[in-house]
C-alpha cells in the first residue's frame, strides 16, 4: 500500500529541516504566538508545508489533519465519518523545547485508516533518535525493537514529570521532555512505566507515539481507560494514559476521580 522507505525519507528529511534550524544548533529563529501561551515558529510552517506536500504525493488518497494546517472536512471521505485514509502529523511536538534550544522535540507522522493507527514516525534529531511502528509488526528505536516497560506495582512507577502533586508522591519522576509523542514513546522504549494526562489533546500529537507504545506492549487509553480514535470529526481526546499494562487498571483507578472533574469543565 505505501512504500515504508519512501515514507521514512521524507520523515527523515523533515527532521533535517527542523534540525537546521533549531536554535540548540546556534540558529536564530522567528517565533510567535498563535493564541495565548501557545507559540509557534516558523519551522513549524516549513516543516508541516513540506510533509503537507510529500505526504500527499506518496499517498493522494490519504486525508490530513496537522496541528500548522486549518482543519478541512475532506479529511473525513465522502461518507463523513473518517473511515478512509488520512495523515495525521505535528510538524514539531514539542514547539517550547524547540524554540528554547532544547532536544526534547520531535517531527511526528501518523497514518491511520478507519480510526486506526497504521504507520508511526517520530523522528527527534537533536537526540539522535528515529522511532518507528508498524500495526502488528512491532516497534523500534533506530533499528532496534521495543519491549515496554513490564512493572508489576504502581507505587515506584516512572512517571516523565517535573511535578507530582502530594497524592502521587509514591511515583518516581524522570526527566520530561517538552514532547507529548517523546513522553508516551518513554514507556514504550522502558524509561518509564507511566505517562497521563488529563486534559484535551488533538490527535496529531499521540497518534504515532500511542502505535509505537502499543507496538512496544504497553496499554495505551484514554485518561478514563477507554479505546483512542483517530481522524474523528472532532479530533480531540480527553488525556491519554499509556503504562506498563500490569498497573493500568491501578492507574485508571487513581485518575478516575480527577479525570471526571477536569473532564466536566
Amino acid at each position: 500500500m505505501i512504500d515504508r522507505a519512501r515514507l521514512e525519507s521524507i520523515v527523515r528529511e523533515a527532521g533535517r529541516m527542523a534540525y537546521d534550524t533549531w536554535p540548540g544548533g546556534g540558529h536564530a529563529l522567528e517565533v510567535w504566538e498563535k493564541s495565548p501561551n501557545n507559540p509557534v515558529c516558523a519551522a513549524d510552517i516549513a516543516v508541516d508545508n513540506f510533509l503537507k506536500r510529500e505526504l500527499g504525493a506518496l499517498l493522494p488518497s490519504a486525508g490530513w489533519l496537522s496541528e500548522e494546517t486549518t482543519d478541512a472536512p475532506d479529511r473525513l471521505g465522502h461518507d463523513g465519518l473518517g473511515a478512509g485514509l488520512a495523515w495525521l502529523v505535528d510538524p514539531i511536538d514539542g514547539t517550547r523545547d524547540f524554540i528554547h534550544g532544547r532536544p526534547g522535540w520531535a517531527v511526528s507522522v501518523a497514518l491511520v485508516s478507519s480510526g486506526r493507527p497504521l504507520f508511526g514516525m517520530l523522528h527527534a534529531p537533536a537526540r539522535g533518535e528515529f522511532w518507528y511502528a508498524e500495526a502488528g509488526r512491532g516497534a523500534w528505536r533506530n533499528g532496534e525493537p521495543l519491549v515496554a516497560s513490564s512493572r508489576t506495582a504502581l507505587p515506584g512507577a516512572r512517571v516523565p514529570v517535573d511535578h507530582l502533586p502530594p497524592v502521587d508522591a509514591d511515583l518516581t519522576k524522570v526527566d520530561k521532555p517538552n514532547s507529548i509523542a517523546l513522553r508516551i514513546a518513554m514507556v514504550a522504549a522502558d524509561e518509564a512505566d507511566l505517562l497521563a494526562t488529563l486534559r484535551w489533546g488533538w490527535e496529531w500529537d499521540i497518534a504515532a507515539a500511542a502505535l509505537i507504545a502499543r507496538e512496544a506492549g504497553a496499554a495505551v487509553t484514554d485518561a478514563f481507560g477507554g479505546p483512542l480514535n483517530y481522524n474523528k470529526r472532532d479530533p480531540r481526546a480527553f488525556g491519554v494514559l499509556v503504562t506498563a499494562p500490569a498497573i493500568h487498571a491501578a492507574a485508571v483507578d487513581r485518575l478516575a476521580d480527577r479525570a471526571r472533574e477536569l473532564a466536566a469543565r
